[in-house]
C-alpha cells in the first residue's frame, strides 16, 4: 500500500523533480487546456504548467504569500518514487475549505486507489473541497462524494457541498508565464522548424479543442442542473 506524506513546508528536491516529470508527462490528463501532444503548441504547455506547480512547489515556504499544500503518495517497495500527488489550495477565511489544483498518478500505479485515498485525506482535513474535472470524470469524483455545481472554463466545477465557500483561494499569477521569455523561446524554435501555417494551425486546432470542450461542460452542467446553471 502507498505511503501518503503531507507537506505543508518544501518536500525534498528528489520528490519535486517526480512530480515535475508526472506534470509533463500527464499534461493532456491534468490541464484545463488538456492539449493533445499531437498539437505543435504541446511542448509550450508542458513548460508552462510544469513552470506552473513548480512555483506553486515553491510557495510551500510560504515566502509568495498564499497558502499551499500537499499530498505525496510513495511507493510502498521503493519509498523514494513517487506513484502520486496531490497538491491543494486552503481557503483564506474559511479552515473547512481548500480546492484541487493539480493531481496525478503515475500510469504504473492507476485503479490502486491512490487517487481516492489522497483525496479522502484532504477531504478528511478540509470538509469542504471542491475541484474541477473533465465531464467524462464526473462519475468517479461523485462516487467520492462531490457534486456537480457549476462549469469553470471547460470543465466540471464539483464541491463536497452544495455551494462554494465564500472565502478567497490564494492563486499564483500565471499568465505572465505564458509571456515570459522561456515561452516566446520556445514558439520561436517551433516557428522556425514547423513554419508559421502549422503554427497557426495548431492555434486554431487547440481552440476549437478549448470551444468543444466549454460547451460539452456546460452542456452537461444544465442537463444535470437544469437551465439555470452557471
Amino acid at each position: 500500500m502507498p505511503q501518503i506524506t503531507h507537506y505543508q513546508s518544501p518536500c525534498p528536491e528528489p520528490v519535486n523533480s517526480q512530480i515535475l516529470q508526472m506534470v509533463v508527462d500527464y499534461l493532456t490528463d491534468i490541464s484545463m487546456v488538456a492539449i493533445p501532444p499531437s498539437n505543435l503548441l504541446y511542448n509550450i504547455y508542458q513548460y508552462a504548467i510544469g513552470y506552473e506547480v513548480h512555483l506553486y512547489l515553491e510557495a510551500l515556504n510560504g515566502a509568495k504569500g498564499i497558502a499551499v499544500e500537499l499530498l505525496v503518495a510513495t511507493d510502498d517497495d521503493d519509498p523514494e518514487k513517487v506513484v502520486g500527488f496531490l497538491l491543494s489550495l486552503p481557503v483564506k477565511d474559511d479552515p473547512e475549505a481548500c480546492g484541487v489544483a493539480y493531481m496525478a498518478v503515475h500510469a504504473s500505479h492507476r485503479r490502486q486507489g491512490i487517487a481516492r485515498r489522497m483525496l479522502r485525506e484532504m477531504v478528511g482535513r478540509y470538509p469542504h473541497a471542491e475541484l474541477t474535472c473533465a465531464v467524462a470524470k464526473v462519475p468517479y469524483f461523485e462516487s467520492m462524494g462531490f457534486e456537480v455545481v457549476g462549469v469553470r472554463s471547460t470543465q466540471v466545477l464539483m464541491n463536497t457541498r452544495d455551494h462554494g465557500s465564500e472565502g478567497l483561494m490564494g492563486l499564483l499569477d500565471v499568465a505572465s508565464i505564458y509571456s515570459s521569455l522561456e515561452v516566446r523561446q520556445i514558439h520561436t524554435y517551433l516557428l522556425q522548424k514547423h513554419g508559421k501555417r502549422a503554427m497557426l494551425d495548431a492555434e486554431k486546432q487547440r481552440d476549437r479543442h478549448l470551444d468543444q470542450m466549454t460547451r460539452k461542460a456546460h452542456e452537461f452542467v444544465r442537463g444535470r442542473l437544469g437551465e439555470g446553471a452557471r
